[in-house]
């Protein structure tokens, strides 16, 4: 019968100490498993994506539309403001409680990247996906819609106006700080103009002030490509939305005007949130304008 080879005194710890570096260093070395699965997750789409046969006008047009709200200014309506301009106002609490009824009906906001990708490679959005937008570059679209859209998770894109940057006045306007920390914090910065000038009424000469100066300005601001307009008015013209694709725009935005069916990506629909809607009246409006075409 074999006798047993006991290990020498002392040698014990040191088995121990050994097998607990070994695992140690396994375990420094191994991914973490969360990080890992989402890398694989945008590795996938981006692959898939690239494989995908782009969408042509039709098929954009045919898809469901994606609600796509319009937000200006967020403040209480004055004596001097005009019945007209009352759609484009909405007051700070009443703005408050319609994102919070998105938020409790299971909106999840989306970026016009996603939206992009969705339309012309047919990509996964999440269930009830809405975009929320602000135009023209109020102050209060950072200190009143920013900070609630943050409340609740959302993200927000902001079309701006760049004349007005840094302005102060009756009404005060986004500095180039505030844009970069929207930027930073995973909104999407958009062009809206230099000076609101309308879209059909361009000049040759405005396609480098009110759309090539702009989009390098942001740029510089926020250290990212800008690649998506909005029209003051909502207004464009159908002849010249050709070149908003040569100027570096992958889509862009209109109003609740009808969209433009050669050129569907450069039509996106959207609805201003009135500021005397209630937010079931917007609940409504909502499921009324997007809901009319296929999914």
């Amino acid at each position: 019968m074999k006798k047993r080879l006991k290990p020498a005194p002392g040698l014990y710890p040191l088995i121990l100490a050994l097998f607990t570096t070994l695992l140690s260093t396994a375990c420094s070395n191994s991914p973490n498993k969360e990080k890992t699965t989402k890398n694989t997750f945008t590795t996938e789409v981006k692959e898939d994506t690239a494989k995908q046969k782009p969408a042509d006008a039709k098929a954009i047009m045919a898809k469901r539309e994606v609600p796509v709200l319009c937000y200006h200014q967020i403040r209480n309506n004055l004596a001097s403001d005009s019945k007209r301009a009352h759609d484009d106002i909405i007051s700070p609490d009443k703005f408050r409680e319609h994102i919070k009824m998105l938020a409790d009906s299971g909106y999840h906001t989306i970026l016009p990247d996603q939206l992009y990708n969705y339309l012309v490679f047919h990509a996964k959005l999440p269930e009830k996906p809405i975009m929320i937008t602000f135009d023209d570059t109020d102050m209060d679209q950072f200190t009143v819609g920013n900070s609630t859209l943050k409340k609740y998770g959302f993200k927000g894109v902001y079309f701006i106006m760049t004349v007005s940057i840094g302005r102060k006045g009756r009404i005060n306007y986004m500095t180039k700080e505030n844009i970069k920390q929207l930027s930073d914090e995973g909104n999407t910065i958009a062009s809206h103009t230099y000076d609101h000038k309308n879209f059909a009424q361009f000049t040759d000469e405005d396609w480098k002030t009110q759309i090539d100066e702009p989009t390098k300005k942001l740029e510089q601001i926020t250290g990212k490509k800008v690649e998506y307009f909005a029209y003051p008015y909502g207004i464009y013209k159908a002849s010249t939305l050709h070149k908003l694709k040569e100027h570096g725009f992958k889509a862009a935005f209109i109003l609740s005007t009808t969209r433009d069916e050669n050129y569907p990506l450069y039509t996106i629909r959207r609805i201003i949130d009135p500021g005397r809607y209630t937010a079931k009246n917007l609940y409504y409006s909502i499921n009324k304008s997007f809901n009319k075409t296929k999914s």
